[in-house]
């Protein structure tokens, strides 16, 4: 597994334990929402520079792998 666990924090005192980027209060929901809506990669980590490429990148890596082993185990 990549090593996102340090990319994904969840915290109840921040954001009602949303997951979030580590070290930002952006959830990561936001970047697949901004995917989903056709924006690009560059434009989501323009509009939340908090969020470094490799973040948002490893961020993806997972939601690919969880994905890959939910599909695997179905």
């Amino acid at each position: 597994m990549t090593s996102t666990l340090r990319v994904i924090h969840s915290d109840p005192d921040i954001l009602g334990g949303t997951p979030v980027f580590v070290g930002t209060r952006v959830p990561i929901k936001t970047l697949l929402d901004y995917l989903e809506a056709g924006d690009s990669l560059d434009e989501f980590l323009d509009h939340f520079p908090s969020v470094s490429s490799k973040q948002a990148i490893a961020a993806l890596e997972l939601a690919k792998e969880m994905l890959t082993a939910y599909a695997n185990s179905a």
